[in-house]
C-alpha cells in the first residue's frame, strides 16, 4: 500500500513557517493581507498566498510578478529560523513510521500543500525527511486535488511498480486531505490532531477517523486495511 502523508497537523505541528510566510509577503508585496485570521488548513502554500494577496487588493499580474522573489524569501526565512524553532513531531509519529518502514507492503510518500523546499526544511528539522523518498507538493500544483496523481506517478517510477489510486491511502487532518484522496480513488484516514474535530472529519466520509496516531497497531490497521502482520 502506498501511504500518502500530509505534514502539518498530521506529522508535525508548530515551527516558524507562518511567521516566515508573513514576513516574505510583507517584504515582497508590502502586505500579508488578513493573515492573522486566515484559514491555512489543508490548502497549498500557493493558494494561501494568492488568497491573502487577493484579499489585500493585488491583481493576478502583481501576484505573478513577485512570485520568484517571494518563494526565495520564504524559504530563506524559514531556513534561518527553523533550527531555533523546530517543528514538533506529533505523538505516535516516530513509532508509526518505524512500524511501517519495517514492512515490505508499505511505501511512504508525501502529499502536502507545502512547497517542496518548505516540506524538506520542516521534516528535516523533525528527523523525518529521509523516510519519504517521493511526494507531491504545493510547488507542483496550486490545487490539492491535483497532488495525489503526481505522488502516485513519482512513487511508481521510484519503486518500479505501477501504483493506482486504489493502491493508495491518504492520511491527513483536514477535510481537504480526505477530498483529495477520494478524488483519485484512494482510501482515506483522517486524524484529529490538527484544527478539525473528529466529528467534523467523520462528516467528510473518510474511511477511518482517528483521534491521534498514538496507538501504533490501530493506525497500521487503519492504513493497511487490517493486514497488520509484516510481510517478509
Amino acid at each position: 500500500m502506498l501511504i500518502l502523508f500530509d505534514i502539518d497537523g498530521t506529522l508535525t505541528t508548530g515551527g516558524p513557517a507562518r511567521s516566515a510566510f508573513r514576513l516574505a509577503l510583507e517584504e515582497v508585496y508590502g502586505t500579508a493581507g488578513p493573515i492573522a485570521n486566515h484559514d491555512f488548513s489543508g490548502k497549498t502554500d500557493p493558494l494561501i498566498m494568492r488568497e491573502l494577496l487577493t484579499a489585500a487588493g493585488h491583481d493576478t499580474r502583481q501576484i505573478e510578478t513577485g512570485l520568484p522573489r517571494f518563494w526565495a524569501r520564504y524559504v530563506t526565512g524559514l531556513e534561518a529560523r527553523i533550527d531555533g524553532d523546530p517543528v514538533t513531531v506529533l505523538p505516535g509519529v516516530h513509532e508509526l513510521i518505524a512500524a511501517l518502514t519495517a514492512r515490505e507492503d508499505a511505501y511512504l510518500a508525501l502529499v502536502t500543500g507545502n512547497v517542496e523546499d518548505g516540506a524538506r526544511l520542516k521534516l528535516r528539522s523533525a528527523g523525518l525527511w529521509r523516510h519519504f523518498p517521493v511526494g507531491a507538493f504545493g510547488s507542483d500544483h496550486e490545487l490539492r486535488n491535483e497532488l495525489p496523481p503526481v505522488a502516485i506517478e513519482r512513487a511508481s517510477a521510484h519503486w518500479g511498480r505501477a501504483f493506482r489510486g486504489s493502491d493508495a491511502v491518504v492520511l491527513g487532518d483536514t477535510p481537504r486531505d480526505v477530498e483529495c484522496g477520494k478524488a483519485v480513488g484512494a482510501a482515506t484516514v483522517a486524524v484529529a490532531t490538527g484544527h478539525v474535530s473528529a466529528a467534523r472529519l467523520r462528516g467528510t466520509g473518510a474511511d477511518r477517523v482517528l483521534e491521534d496516531l498514538s496507538d501504533t497497531g490501530a493506525v497500521v490497521e487503519a492504513l493497511l486495511g487490517g493486514n497488520t502482520e509484516p510481510e517478509y
